[in-house]
């Protein structure tokens, strides 16, 4: 069997349990066209989307090796921040809210806000919610973000709308987003939303 056919078949299966696009996309860091035609690929054919697979199970499933990830990435922040020149009065010192983007952002958020005494948010994006007019929200059980600097995180950067809807959400409540951190960034950006971007690694398909 190809990688190909095990992706239709996890991606399939994903759906039979009830997973919608939109879920299975974040569980396999893929768009959510990529999705659409894995699960309708015998039926409608056509050119195979222009998306990359990262699998990064082999650090998200043990639970030292996503210490080490969690690690990285901060010190990613710290090095960038020092690159750009900032003392710790213009920002260089570490963010007040570290916001988990749900579901695979909020373990990595766990472990930077603890490794650097910050407090944590947990972000759900409005593609998870219910109802006629679904909108991202911020878990009430958590940290709040007004009048407090807000580093977000998450695995991975496929499209960025939904790291710009968290933006979007933070601004509005009055929280100032300072960076945003992730794994992989499959799209090469060096900024959302007028917010810089920091991340391990950069994906970028050259056909």
């Amino acid at each position: 069997m190809s990688s190909l056919d095990e992706l239709i078949n996890k991606a399939r299966l994903l759906h039979s349990e009830g997973r919608s696009t939109s879920q299975i996309s974040d569980e396999l860091s893929l768009s959510a066209e990529t999705v659409t035609w894995l699960l309708t690929r015998e039926k409608s054919g056509g050119d195979v989307p222009r998306d990359v697979l990262i699998d990064w199970s082999s650090i998200s499933c043990d639970s030292n090796n996503l210490c080490l990830a969690a690690s990285m990435m901060a010190q990613r922040f710290y090095f960038a921040r020092e690159q750009a020149g900032l003392s710790e009065e213009e920002g260089s010192g570490f963010p007040d809210v570290v916001i988990g983007i749900a579901h695979s952002g909020i373990p990595l958020a766990t472990l930077i806000a603890g490794n650097e005494g910050a407090m944590f948010a947990m972000y759900h994006p409005k593609k998870h919610a219910q109802g006629d007019s679904p909108s991202g929200s911020l878990n009430s059980s958590f940290a709040g973000v007004s009048n407090r600097s807000c580093l977000i995180v998450d695995d991975v950067v496929t499209t960025g709308n939904t790291i710009t809807e968290a933006i979007e959400y933070i601004r509005k409540h009055g929280g100032e987003p300072v960076g945003i951190l992730v794994l992989f960034d499959k799209r090469g950006l060096k900024e959302i939303g007028g917010v810089p971007l920091y991340s391990l690694v950069k994906v970028e398909r050259i056909d």
